[in-house]
């Protein structure tokens, strides 16, 4: 559908109806396409360590969020006075919590 938007011989309306989609999801497939169209040509591998990057980023993001809500509730229930320790499983060395 995008390519066919992107080509020009039938308008957003036609192809939205003859594939019966809104015609702003055509709209919205024309101009991605148009818009990452080359990187169907880009080198593989250059778009894996992108991928790995950003992942890499959003798993270090989510490690500090994790962390910081470890330590609240640890914090919280030794201040509550239920704290027994993080199980042998759980025990990092890393740590001076428990």
């Amino acid at each position: 559908m995008a390519l066919e938007a992107l080509k020009g011989i039938k308008t957003v309306q036609q192809i939205a109806k003859d594939f019966d989609v809104h015609p702003v999801q055509v709209t919205e497939w024309k101009k991605r396409l148009s818009a990452h169209a080359g990187s169907v040509f880009e080198n593989g591998k250059e778009r894996e360590v992108e991928d790995f990057s950003a992942e890499r980023s959003d798993l270090h993001s989510k490690i500090g969020e994790l962390t910081v809500k470890l330590d609240f509730v640890v914090k919280k229930s030794k201040q509550l006075g239920v704290w027994s320790g993080l199980p042998d499983s759980l025990k990092l060395d890393t740590r001076n919590s428990a």
